[in-house]
């Protein structure tokens, strides 16, 4: 392991334990940090779908947002870019929300769930990396969304203002914000303790450039393993703390898992729309986030899109639960996987033509 590998591998642990601890002190089962599922309960909290187990607005979510602004301030990474297809990424972000929550969990969470022992997990995991296989031959071909250009420093404002809203929101409580009482919504950790752990995980984010979906196409693409060590780092902090802290969360097997199913095909399908956006995109919901936070308006209409879209599967039936993937959100998978390839397609010749 090289010196600047190490750096991220400790981020990794970091990360991973955060998560674990968040987990102890009450966070759902193998969920210390899901960005999909953090901006779906964040979407039913500002009321944009009614599912009333998964609506709260997450501090994790507030603290990774401060916590990466902080950080990229600080060490003058903070810079105002946008304009590169942004439409197009809106709807990457819709779409990439969707699939992971026909899996139940974006690749963050993932990592989490097989360090809780989800076997389920490991059928998602194929699937990503099967979208992100599928997603680098696009790139190998010309795909691009293209250059981004400077923009005011307002629109890279809009992120953290958007943040300490949501942070107001959840300190006052006004009538017209939803939190659930039952359900994934109604478990979590203390919010002080939620929102310093994301400021952390936000500034490790931050300074490691960690990214599930980069990590793996960087060593299918061009062999190289630097982030690897980082989701490695991970899943080992996971593991391991389960053993330690959780006593009883490390359950070994596919069936009842927790917030999880074992519907093997959708499981697959979902993970494989998220690996494919997550290189079209040029980073998963994680990656996406931190972006966001360091002036990136292009990432941030991604966040934007991943907020409609937990509120789309909710609103739509599209949404798996425990019982499995509903006939909605079957059809809907199949769906975006053609639209995406087919996107996907055009883009790559319109790059190439250009």
């Amino acid at each position: 392991m090289k010196k600047e590998d190490s750096k991220v591998f400790i981020g990794g642990l970091l990360i991973g334990a955060i998560g674990i601890i968040l987990m102890h002190l009450g966070n759902p089962g193998n969920m210390g940090f899901c960005i999909a599922c953090f901006w779906r309960d964040i979407a039913g909290g500002i009321g944009l779908h009614r599912a009333e187990v998964v609506q709260y607005i997450r501090p994790e979510i507030i603290g990774l947002i401060l916590g990466g602004t902080l950080s990229s301030f600080i060490f003058k990474d903070f810079r105002v870019r946008g304009g590169s297809n942004t439409l197009i990424r809106f709807l990457y972000g819709v779409f990439m929300s969707i699939g992971a929550l026909v899996f139940l969990g974006c690749p963050l969470r993932m990592l989490f769930r097989l360090g809780g022992g989800d076997l389920n997990a490991i059928v998602g995991l194929v699937g990503f990396l099967v979208g992100i296989i599928i997603g680098i031959q696009f790139l190998k071909n010309g795909y691009s969304l293209g250059r981004n250009y400077r923009e005011s420093k307002v629109a890279g404002l809009i992120m953290p203002a958007f943040a300490i809203m949501l942070l107001i929101f959840l300190l006052v409580k006004p009538a017209f914000i939803f939190f659930s009482e039952k359900g994934p919504g109604s478990m979590h950790a203390p919010m002080i303790a939620s929102l310093v752990g994301g400021l952390v995980v936000g500034v490790i984010l931050q300074r490691t450039r960690l990214c599930t979906g980069g990590a793996f196409r960087d060593l299918f693409l061009i062999k190289d393993k630097h982030y690897l060590w980082g989701i490695i780092g991970i899943f080992l902090a996971a593991l391991i703390g389960n053993l330690i802290l959780t006593k009883g969360h490390l359950h070994i097997g596919f069936a009842e898992q927790p917030v999880a199913h074992s519907d093997g095909l959708w499981n697959f399908l979902g993970m494989v729309i998220v690996g494919l956006g997550a290189v079209l995109l040029g980073g998963c919901p994680i990656r996406q986030t931190i972006l966001s936070s360091e002036g990136d308006s292009d990432a941030a209409v991604t966040v934007f899109g991943l907020l409609v879209g937990a509120a789309v599967a909710h609103n739509f039936g599209l949404a798996s639960s425990p019982e499995g993937a509903t006939p909605n959100g079957k059809i809907a998978t199949i769906i975006i996987i053609v639209i995406m390839l087919i996107m996907s397609a055009m883009t790559t010749k319109f790059a190439k033509e250009k």
